[in-house]
């Protein structure tokens, strides 16, 4: 199985923080899946990092470091990652979901249809059937 994992789960897997679920390390360390991580997440901790740098103990560097040593896959946010965001289907009822790294991260799922592993209580909302929630 094709995984593509969110900025959570990269950096929880990359610390092995007992933070990351069992669920989302049998994924992981299972050797039958391929495991992609997405330049948006390089991104989005490159920034939250230079904003405080003083609680975030990994920068978008060091993310980059630790999934390329996993074995992870890089997949970069390409053109018709941004297209299939307006094909992205969302509950109505559901909250507001205002992240667009995210957001992005979804899209590419499903553009490149590879499953996407979230520990985010918001992206299930999505009503898209390669979401797995762990």
């Amino acid at each position: 199985m094709k995984v593509l994992i969110d900025t959570h789960i990269a950096i929880w897997a990359v610390l092995n923080d007992p933070k990351l679920p069992k669920q989302a390390r049998d994924i992981i360390l299972d050797k039958g899946n391929v495991i992609y991580y997405s330049t948006a997440s390089v991104w989005e901790i490159t920034i939250k990092h230079m904003l405080h740098p003083d609680k975030l103990r990994i920068d978008g560097s060091l993310l980059e470091k630790g999934c390329e040593e996993s074995g992870y896959i890089v997949l970069p946010v390409f053109n018709k990652h941004v297209s299939a965001l307006e094909t992205l289907k969302r509950h109505e009822s559901a909250p507001r979901h205002n992240d667009p790294f995210d957001r992005i991260m979804v899209a590419q799922a499903k553009a490149e249809n590879i499953m996407f592993l979230t520990h985010d209580s918001l992206i299930p909302y999505y009503d898209e059937p390669f979401i797995i929630f762990a």
